[in-house]
């Protein structure tokens, strides 16, 4: 089958639905975003980490030249607690996507239909778009998934399945931004029981998140007021985030804010029928490690992979069946396991660093990763071998961007 006569519908906009457009397109492989909101990356959320991983498949999509005349490398870091004490001191996108006719805006998804030859998603403004396959990219509430439980379970009331609210917060967040007020990639910590601080810098800007334990761990979803953030906002005004600056000397003059609870967990069903999911809407990790949107990248990465290999291949009158699709998802699930799980595990562990959560997080933020040498055990025998095991587009050629000591398992020269 040609893969332009295979078409994917892409729900959700955001960061992880853009990366799986372009490679959809770069694959050359159909496909439309249906974005509910009115415009792609309003200016109202958090920034985005991105490491060599995500920067060479960024390179690969043709984006990394604008990526890095916006952003800026993180090459200074300091860890304060709350009375400013400096405890440790070290080194260490979408500009392009503007509004198209396969992008459209204003498209609130109410119904998904799967058959054995088509797929048909309904929006609430009783338009219906069809097409072969839909990648749900619609966030930690993702409709995408909740209707593709409802399908699954219509079909095989016995089947298995995540429950409903699949994911648990245990934290909550909220994050600022506003013009820069010290060097560009300053990365410092602030650290104390039960709450913590992220402060960085990047080209034009600075950002806060202040980090929170709830009461107690809850599924409920949960919506927070203006009187909330600045009751959240009074609570840290007196920390530290850098020798000279204070929260309550750059959150009035925020340009950009929000708050919400940060939710953790991995979905175990990624696909099914005409139905597939990436990013947040299969898992979801505490941010403070910055692995969120690299993975969900990676998610993009292994399914299109997996799909253009198997649209290519499958007959050309019909297209890839379901039973082929769905064992195309086990494929892509078992590709990203390890490596997600991983992350997830380091994710929770170092928010629950920061935040001191009991004595052993206490004495390892506190004591044991202290020492300068730490980072370079962290670095080279942790981190980079990980890193190296990194996903990269198999049908994409491209120069390697970033030279490391350990190989690549997965080389951008592969079209000859």
């Amino acid at each position: 089958m040609a893969a332009d006569n295979f078409k994917v519908i892409i729900v959700g906009g955001g960061p992880v639905g853009l990366i799986a457009a372009h490679a959809l397109h770069k694959a050359g492989i159909d496909f439309v975003v249906l974005e509910r909101g009115k415009e792609i990356a309003p200016d109202g959320g958090a920034s985005l980490v991105l490491g060599a991983q995500s920067l060479r498949v960024l390179h690969q999509l043709g984006l990394l030249d604008r990526l890095q005349d916006m952003g800026g490398e993180v090459v200074f870091k300091r860890f304060f607690t709350i009375d400013g004490h400096n405890f440790k001191s070290g080194t260490s996108l979408f500009d392009g996507a503007r509004k198209k006719p396969n992008i459209l805006m204003g498209k609130k998804v109410t119904d998904i239909q799967s058959t054995e030859y088509e797929v048909k998603v309904f929006c609430d403004d009783g338009s219906i778009y069809e097409g072969n396959l839909v990648l749900g990219a619609d966030g930690v509430h993702s409709k995408t998934r909740q209707i593709m439980r409802k399908l699954a379970l219509e079909a095989d009331p016995n089947a298995t399945w995540d429950s409903e609210v699949p994911y648990t917060s245990y934290y909550r967040c909220l994050w600022a931004s506003f013009k820069r007020p010290s060097a560009i990639g300053d990365a410092f910590e602030t650290q104390h029981k039960d709450t913590s601080i992220m402060y960085i810098t990047g080209k034009d800007r600075g950002w806060i998140f202040l980090y929170e334990k709830l009461p107690e761990p809850t599924k409920k979803r949960t919506s927070y007021t203006a009187e909330d953030v600045e009751a959240m906002a009074n609570r840290f005004a007196e920390y530290p985030i850098t020798e000279k600056l204070k929260v309550k000397d750059v959150f009035p003059n925020r340009m950009t804010g929000g708050m919400s609870d940060l939710q953790e967990g991995i979905c175990n069903n990624w696909g099914w029928g005409r139905i597939a999911l990436v990013g947040d809407s299969i898992h979801k990790e505490c941010p403070n490690a910055g692995l969120g949107y690299q993975n969900g990248i990676q998610d993009v990465v292994s399914l299109v992979n997996h799909l253009r290999q198997m649209v290519v291949s499958s007959e050309p009158s019909t297209g890839p069946s379901v039973s082929a699709l769905e064992a195309m998802y086990k494929s892509y699930q078992s590709q990203r396991w390890d490596a997600l799980s991983l992350d997830a595990s380091l994710s929770a562990h170092t928010a629950r660093i920061h935040a001191w959560a009991n004595t052993w997080y206490y004495l390892i933020a506190r004591i044991v990763l202290v020492p300068r040498f730490m980072d370079y055990i962290i670095n080279e025998w942790v981190e980079a071998p990980a890193r190296s095991k990194a996903l990269a587009f198999n049908f994409l050629d491209a120069e390697e961007p970033f030279e490391t000591k350990i190989a690549w398992a997965h080389p951008l020269k592969n079209v000859y």
